[in-house]
């Protein structure tokens, strides 16, 4: 895919299993760079840079963060590191592409927000999802009246239970479900309500199962919107298969997304008006390869994007609030 910008010089922190389905290859795919790989282990970084012809391998994020020649942090650690080392990007001067959740707790959401209105820097929390197309064509639809009035949305990701060494499943490193993959369901939830209710839904209440009082390996929320519009959001490690489906309803039709986190693997849009049924199928570029893209723009052009700091603090007060009306501990700040 062409790309008329000057190429981004990205340096990630961690060998992490998720890079070359979330940067790597869609740096590849917009000719961007991955310029430079840190992690703990110097010889592990080295081999993840021969394997994809990374030119600099580090044996530390810092000296990722402290290189001249990178212009972006990608920051795909565990999610107790996401704000500590995100602050550290922002303090040096660089942009930053988080995973998500960006931050353990709204607190730091609050932090990390100051500090990227101080550093002037373009600030992204990975919810890729969004910068599809066929999440944009849902919205399209949700607005422009086809289905009705929206009644309710039912949005999920469901995957089978990580092993149990796992970081996803270690609470002092802000694991859990809702963390890992209920963010999803609920931040399509948020992006639902500011669109047809302009504003945040509120938690009505939640179903969670936590063998251990702390850790959700299952985290469903009911909402409400500012117009009253009901919205589910479920998220667990309970399911037998990887499912991430959203519904939204109104009172003349319906449209579906079979998969709205990973929509390459499925780009179908499924409407269904008054019995009038129609699939509408679009490119299966990767939702990471468009995030980038969004990316790109905002730091060429000044752009705005959708899943920046405020985005985030919002996001990481409704996860609280699930938390809370759960029973269930916030999750700690991580120290590195």
């Amino acid at each position: 895919m062409e790309n008329s910008h000057k190429p981004l010089r990205i340096g990630i922190l961690g060998a992490a299993k998720i890079a070359p389905r979330a940067i790597i290859f869609p740096a590849q795919a917009t000719d961007h760079q991955i310029y430079a790989v840190g992690a703990r282990d110097k010889a592990r970084a080295d081999v993840f840079a021969k394997q994809y012809q990374i030119e600099k391998a580090y044996g530390s994020y810092q000296e990722v963060i402290d290189d001249p020649n990178v212009d972006v942090i990608y920051n795909p650690l565990h999610n107790g590191a996401h704000a500590p080392w995100n602050l550290k990007a922002l303090v040096a001067g660089k942009h930053v592409l988080t995973e998500k959740p960006s931050v353990s707790n709204a607190a730091e959401a609050k932090e990390v927000a100051a500090a990227v209105s101080k550093s002037g820097k373009v600030y992204m929390e990975g919810f890729h999802y969004y910068y599809h197309p066929v999440f944009q064509r849902l919205l399209a639809i949700v607005k422009s009246g086809e289905i009705g009035e929206v009644i309710k949305v039912e949005s999920a990701l469901v995957t089978p239970m990580p092993d149990a060494t796992d970081l996803r499943l270690q609470f002092d490193l802000a694991g859990g479900a809702l963390m890992d993959v209920g963010c999803y369901a609920l931040h399509s939830q948020r992006m639902i309500s500011q669109l047809i209710a302009n504003g945040e839904p509120t938690v009505v209440k939640t179903e969670s199962n936590a063998p251990n009082g702390k850790l959700d390996t299952k985290l469903n929320i009911q909402l409400k919107f500012p117009n009253g519009v009901s919205g589910l959001a479920k998220g667990d490690f309970e399911s037998a298969e990887f499912s991430a489906p959203l519904t939204v309803t109104g009172s003349k039709g319906s449209v579906h997304l079979p998969n709205f986190v990973v929509s390459g693997w499925d780009p179908r849009v499924l409407v269904d008006v008054a019995g009038n049924k129609r699939v509408e199928h679009f490119p299966s570029l990767s939702t990471y390869s468009y995030q980038l893209m969004a990316l790109g723009d905002a730091i060429h052009l000044g752009k705005a994007i959708k899943t920046d700091a405020k985005d985030a603090l919002a996001q990481a007060i409704l996860i609280d609030s699930a938390y809370q009306s759960s029973d269930l501990p916030l999750r700690p700040s991580f120290k590195i």
